[in-house]
């Protein structure tokens, strides 16, 4: 694994020159003291690691407890497993159903559900033994999939069928199918549970879903074309919608479910998005260009590009927001991002030490 140095340097942050007094250098001298806490660098986000994984991996997601990283190899119709300790796959790749797409885990970390886009099913893997201890069959080309926090229930969307199906995972069994209309790619559910958003690809909307009821409350939101991935951000105040059709990403506001301000303009192709912990940035993954762009949540602007791999698609974040996991599509490899933390003047790369990452994560949520 790559290491970043570990000296001091000036940076500029906002247009003003860091410059480092007594106190901030004693500061930095402690955290950087602190193990497994990277180094003061004046790099901005890196790639520190490429990870050989399955043919076309697509969706990506990292457990709660941060320990592994399951990648959904969509050629090869199995998943990896990455140690993100060590950032090698661990174990042989496990046989799932055709074309492997979107990925969620359990909140608890015991189970972790792959989404198959031919099969129309989804596998379920106990994470205890990586096997996959159940098939689910859904709709028609299912892609994306969402778990809710407390665990009981995933959300599928069926891009065959235009409908969503929602999945007890207490029984693995189907016990709604929602219709949405056409085209239903990417879901996410909000932090309180309450709702699910729908990309709808054909039809360049969002639809949301009341959880409670599985019923579709309100009109269609119009965003982008082609809209694809979903992320709500940790408060779930807002919703942000890559739009596969024209390279930008659409902003919603939860509390009026109305896109605020102007698309966001990104990479050519964006596909996968995710967000830290803290809310305070949206990583995006821009298939044709090879890289991913990094939004500010406060100003919705993109603040850099990082170049990845060939064709990245989906992209997951850990829960210490230190790292970003990237599936290389066209490469058949997974980047390993390590996210620059700024305080201030004083910016500190957490994600380069060898320690292991901690993550959530899905390829379309």
């Amino acid at each position: 694994m790559n290491q970043h140095s570990t000296v001091h340097r000036y940076r500029r942050v906002g247009g003003r020159a860091a410059r480092l007094t007594l106190a901030a250098t004693a500061t930095a001298a402690m955290v950087l003291g602190m193990a497994g806490m990277g180094a003061a660098s004046a790099a901005a986000d890196t790639v520190i690691d490429t990870v050989p994984v399955g043919i076309a991996p697509l969706g990506v997601a990292v457990t709660p407890d941060g320990a592994f990283a399951y990648v959904a190899n969509g050629g090869a119709g199995t998943v990896s497993v990455i140690d993100t300790g060590t950032n090698m796959v661990v174990g042989p790749p496990i046989p799932v159903g055709a074309v492997p797409q979107g990925v969620a885990i359990t909140p608890d970390g015991t189970r972790a559900y792959i989404v198959n886009n031919v099969a129309g099913t989804v596998s379920v893997i106990d994470t205890g033994t990586n096997t996959v201890i159940g098939t689910v069959p859904v709709g028609i080309a299912p892609r994306g999939v969402a778990i809710t926090p407390d665990g009981a229930f995933a959300y599928v969307a069926n891009g065959g069928a235009g409908t969503v199906s929602v999945i007890d995972t207490g029984t693995n069994m189907v016990v709604d199918t929602i219709p949405v209309g056409n085209d239903p790619i990417g879901v996410a559910v909000t932090p309180d549970g309450s709702h699910a958003y729908v990309a709808r690809g054909l039809a360049g909307t969002v639809s949301v879903i009341d959880t409670g009821t599985n019923l579709v409350v309100g009109p269609p939101i119009m965003v982008g074309a082609a809209p694809f991935g979903v992320a709500i951000t940790p408060d779930g105040s807002r919703v942000y919608v890559t739009n596969f059709g024209d390279g930008s990403v659409s902003v919603i506001e939860t509390g009026t479910n109305t896109v605020v301000g102007l698309p966001i303009m990104v990479g050519a192709l964006p596909q996968g998005v995710a967000i830290t912990p803290d809310g305070s940035r949206v990583y995006v993954t821009n298939q044709s260009d090879g890289t991913v762009s990094v939004i500010d949540t406060g100003t919705n602007t993109v603040v850099e590009t990082v170049a990845v791999g060939a064709s990245p698609v989906g992209v997951a974040i850990t829960p210490d927001g230190s790292r970003a996991y990237v599936t290389n599509s066209g490469g058949n490899t997974v980047s390993v991002i390590a996210i620059e933390k700024c305080t201030g003047s004083l910016c500190l790369d957490f994600g380069s030490g060898t320690g292991s990452g901690s993550g959530w994560g899905s390829f379309f949520s």
